[in-house]
């Protein structure tokens, strides 16, 4: 009877192991579906970065670099680079797709009715003062965000601002590190020299970990002569890929190359004129009655008495214009929840000019218009340790970068638009791939996951009541013993 209850107990401990084995087996499962939902990093640099703190950043802005330029024209450089790093073909800018708005998107995340900086000229009527393009230094106008240069701050970095539009005004009573008001005078290399010599730093300071640099080609050409002059814009674009090659050999020639990330984008791309393309306000409003706030292609009227009388007029003026109320402009623009939007906003068509009177242009390429125009995105190239290699894809939404730049410089980002869901997938340490094909290996991961859990728990269960029945025929005390 002894050595029948000793054999018992080691069974019965056996049977207790194995269900002591059996639970993690179930949980490991788990974690492995885990694993594959989540994404497995595809880079270990993050773990040096993490240990040094984040890599230096450099953002440069390529002013009207519209999008299919890249198609059009021989850019070997930009070419080079984007086959190194990432490539979205479309940037889809804010409305008004002007500079001095797309560029402080760039910066805060926020789409142009919730940063202020609404249009080129603007009118407060608060204050009652106006704004003008290149003269806009009140703090009051850009007061409503905070740039990641000052956010950065915050977190104990130096920063940078080359002539970035709003890197000159006291934003919470502070600007970057170091900066330089706007001079054209300035050429590309003098203005990536000075950059790269605050990335590197010096024995008294560190570099700055996040630098903003602003270069107003091809804007400028793409006004003059329009996106359509292809021998114009062929040369102008050379410069532009040059400029990308001498970036590219500046960092190497630094020693930063290799040790920074850099986000190559635009705020905005550009549409062909014609003076067979003029709308005349004069044809139906007077002058006396309106003052012209912001011009073409987007015109802000600010009505002097009877403002139903005038929009209605307007509403009819030409089919190549349409005229909003503020409260009906459309919610996709993002263009409505702001003081300093006029009562009544003038759209023009593609390719349209707004004048208040005239038959004459002073240029052959604008910009300005529904954003939602592929002549209007422009385009983001970026490269580095923490980004992919030889990845692209279609699109994302300009107010999208912000939040991925907090992201690369682990700096918490202020209150913004954007998202990173998307951004994300350019990030060498996310896995990213085909929606519909990743539900497919997750359902199909989960299918297997629940056939193998069930057979464990049917073979425990079959082995349990084997074991239990041998027990059962051990134990049973009601059996008398053979011999005394």
């Amino acid at each position: 009877m002894g050595e029948t209850r000793l054999e018992m107990a080691t069974t019965s401990t056996i049977i207790e192991e194995e269900d002591i084995y059996r639970v993690p087996a179930d949980r490991m499962l788990l974690k492995v579906l885990l694993v594959v939902l989540c994404g497995v990093p595809a880079s270990v640099s993050g773990g040096s970065e993490a240990q040094q703190g984040p890599l230096p950043l450099l953002m440069v802005s390529f002013d009207g670099f519209r999008a299919d330029y890249l198609q059009r024209f021989p850019m070997p450089n930009l070419k080079l680079l984007y086959s190194q790093g990432v490539l979205v073909e479309q940037i889809t800018n804010v409305f008004i797709t002007k500079t001095f708005p797309n560029h402080y998107t760039l910066v805060t995340g926020l789409y142009a009715e919730s940063h202020g900086i609404l249009a080129s000229h603007m009118y407060d009527p608060v204050s009652h003062k106006y704004f003008h393009a290149g003269q806009g230094v009140d703090p009051m106008w850009w007061s409503k965000a905070q740039p990641l240069w000052i956010t950065a701050l915050d977190s104990g970095y130096k920063t940078a601002a080359m002539m970035w539009p709003g890197s000159d005004v006291l934003i919470s009573n502070r600007t970057a590190t170091h900066f330089l008001p706007y001079d054209v005078s300035v050429t590309f290399r003098q203005r990536i020299g000075n950059v790269t010599k605050w990335l590197l730093g010096n024995g008294k300071e560190p570099g700055v970990k996040f630098a903003a640099l602003y270069w107003e080609e091809p804007d400028t050409s793409g006004h003059k002569y329009g996106p359509d002059d292809t021998a114009a814009m062929s040369k102008v674009l050379k410069e532009v890929d040059d400029n990308i090659g001498l970036l590219v050999s500046k960092l190497k020639s630094t020693g930063l190359w290799g040790r920074i990330n850099i986000v190559i984008t635009s705020d905005h791309g550009m549409a062909q004129l014609s003076a067979k393309r003029i709308i005349r306000l004069d044809d139906c409003v007077h002058p006396d009655e309106y003052t012209l706030v912001d011009s073409s292609p987007v015109a802000a009227i600010l009505p002097h008495e009877d403002s139903k009388t005038i929009f209605s007029r307007l509403s009819t003026c030409h089919p190549h214009m349409t005229a909003y109320l503020k409260r009906d402009i459309p919610d996709r623009l993002h263009y409505r929840n702001n003081e300093r939007i006029q009562p009544i906003i003038l759209v023009a068509d593609e390719g349209w000019t707004i004048v208040q009177r005239g038959n004459t242009l002073s240029k052959m390429g604008d910009h300005g218009y529904d954003n939602s125009l592929p002549s209007m995105h422009p385009f983001m190239v970026a490269a580095g340790p923490s980004f992919r290699e030889g990845y692209r894809i279609s699109s994302l939404r300009s107010v999208d970068i912000y939040p991925l730049m907090c992201h690369l410089l682990s700096v918490p980002p202020q209150p913004n638009n954007g998202s990173l869901i998307q951004a994300r997938c350019l990030l060498a340490a996310e896995a990213c791939g085909n929606l519909s094909l990743g539900i497919s290996l997750v359902l199909g991961i989960l299918l297997v996951l629940a056939t193998v859990i069930l057979l464990f728990r049917w073979r425990r269960k079959h082995w349990q009541s084997r074991s239990r029945a041998f027990q059962r025929l051990q134990m049973d005390d009601d059996v008398e013993p053979l011999f005394e």
